[in-house]
């Protein structure tokens, strides 16, 4: 069920996919992010411990 939009369609939805879009390498940034921070942190722990 989608709203009728007229003229607006394309602006609408195209937004809305540019936003869906731009989620999504922000997601993808900070999981990669993460990956990266954890193994930094896993190093520096293994050399506290011995």
């Amino acid at each position: 069920m989608m709203p009728e939009l007229g003229k607006y369609a394309f602006a609408v939805l195209s937004s809305y996919g540019v936003t869906l879009l731009l989620l999504a390498v922000i997601v993808l940034f900070s999981f990669r992010r993460a990956r990266k921070v954890r193994a930094v942190l896993d190093e520096i722990e293994k050399r506290r411990a011995s």
